[in-house]
């Protein structure tokens, strides 16, 4: 017997519908999530609400010092503004054209007007809900207000959408989420397994430090190919590389970038990365890091275990700590795509 679940448009509706999330552990409804969101930090040192950034002496001279944040994308709508997702249904492996607008409560209509953040009005990801499908897309505004890209995801299931931007009115950036139903044979998947090393078209990226629940870290993605280690890391929107955390679970989004930026003085063009990060929570997170290399974009993904501040930890946490350490996943970015 085919193990296999086939989505039917009608459940696929309602997946769309009821936010049914089709991963692996407990799906949590967005609409009803009443956390604020956070956003793209600002690289003059200020902090914004719900945000990464804030004063601190960073290693780069960078976003150092980061507050404890709030995730953003559980709520499709906030702060004023509701994610439009006009194509709420699509087929696993069809190219489709993925079409949404951002709405002004106020007025009722589609926000046409935005600040750019690092090279784009508006960065908008796709996430399988078992967080084994990825992908950071630009998508093309029409004077209407209108959004559209490209899309083709290959596998059934359940999706979460983010929209991150800041409106030329708004005081601050705002990530929203709205679930997406892609239709077809599902067949439900584990959260890979941690590691510190991806692997991704013959790079390794190795990742250094923790996530650490309500507190700051520093995290380092070395990029090496053919065991050697890669100093000409290409400038991708402003910057050497983007990482994207998504909680497990409700898939709460945290949008971080480097410490440093190309032409700055002090950041060097590879191997190393560096970010600096707070999770909302201890618990499992899959982080997605794009890079830019020898004129390609990539994406090495990664699944982490965050831990509680030292304040904080029990005996129990650091034992299990210790266990995860002890793992050995392999190359974790199995069934990521970019």
């Amino acid at each position: 017997m085919n193990t296999g679940l086939k989505i039917t448009a009608f459940a696929a509706a309602v997946a769309a519908t009821f936010g049914t999330a089709y991963g692996v552990g407990k799906g949590v409804d967005p609409v009803a999530d009443k956390a604020p969101t956070a956003q793209h930090g600002k690289h003059d040192g200020a902090t914004e609400k719900g945000g990464q950034t804030g004063k601190g002496k960073g290693k780069d001279g960078g976003h150092g010092g980061h507050a404890a944040a709030a995730p953003g994308g559980l709520q499709i709508s906030d702060q004023g503004y509701t994610l439009d997702l006009k194509t709420p249904r699509l087929t696993a492996d069809r190219r489709t054209e993925l079409r949404f607008a951002v709405v002004k409560d106020a007025t009722g209509r589609k926000v046409t007007a935005y600040r750019t953040e690092h090279g784009k009005e508006l960065h908008l990801i796709v996430a399988a809900r078992d967080l084994t499908s990825y992908r950071h897309l630009h998508p093309t505004r029409a004077a209407d207000g209108t959004w559209s890209t490209p899309v083709t995801l290959p596998e059934a299931g359940g999706y979460r959408v983010f929209a991150d931007f800041r409106a030329a009115d708004a005081k601050e950036g705002l990530t929203l989420g709205a679930d997406l139903a892609v239709a077809g044979t599902y067949t439900p998947k584990e959260l890979p397994a941690h590691s510190a090393t991806a692997r991704v078209d013959g790079y390794e990226v190795r990742l250094k430090g923790e996530l650490t629940a309500g507190r700051a870290s520093e995290l380092t993605l070395n990029v090496t190919k053919d065991g050697k280690k890669v100093r000409d890391l290409q400038p991708y929107l402003g910057s050497y590389g983007h990482l994207v955390a998504l909680r497990a679970g409700d898939l709460a989004y945290l949008h971080v970038h480097p410490n440093g930026e190309p032409g700055d003085g002090r950041t060097e063009a590879g191997p190393g990365v560096s970010f600096t990060a707070t999770a909302a929570s201890p618990g499992a997170y899959r982080l997605f890091l794009d890079f830019k290399h020898e004129g390609t974009v990539r994406t090495a993904a990664f699944t982490v275990h965050a831990g509680a501040a030292d304040g904080d930890r029990t005996p129990d946490a650091d034992q299990a700590e210790g266990a995860k350490d002890s793992e050995d996943a392999g190359d974790a970015s199995g069934g990521h795509e970019h």
